[in-house]
């Protein structure tokens, strides 16, 4: 990536974090992935955790961990703990996958599984597990892994 086009994404990622401040409600799947793509979008694995109210108001988004070309680590227990800290109701968990391919991996899926088990027992609502790969994402709910 060259210096140029660092430049034009980080002052995309501020035009879409002034978007959301004005406009804070996610209410449809493309301004979901258009925010999801942009802000995760790198050459190293990075995972996300968008943290919502009751109305699907973006409270937070979250950078939980940052990891190497193709793994990140997560701990379920401080996604569901960071949800409660902010009175959080729901939550969108985002990563990307670096080589551009965006088909989950087994780790991404067992992991989506903790974190919805922890989600369900506190109340908590996990609507999706976003992955962004080169040019397009998926949902791991669109895929039924949900």
């Amino acid at each position: 990536m060259t210096p140029q086009e660092e430049t034009v994404i980080l002052e995309a990622r501020e035009i879409l974090g002034r978007y959301l401040n004005h406009n804070p409600v996610l209410t449809s799947w493309a301004a979901v992935c258009d925010y999801c793509a942009v802000t995760v979008r790198g050459p190293e694995e990075r995972f996300h955790v968008l943290y919502l109210d009751r109305k699907n108001r973006l409270i937070s988004d979250e950078r939980m961990s940052v990891g190497t070309v193709d793994h990140v680590p997560v701990y379920p227990r401080e996604v569901i703990k960071r949800a409660l800290i902010l009175g959080a109701s729901a939550l969108i968990l985002i990563h990307n996958h670096p080589s551009g391919d965006p088909t989950p991996s087994e780790a991404d899926l067992s992991m989506t599984k903790e974190i919805q088990k922890g989600c369900r027992f506190l109340g908590l609502t996990l609507h999706d597990h976003i992955i962004v790969g080169a040019g397009y994402e998926v949902s791991l709910r669109g895929l039924g892994k949900m």
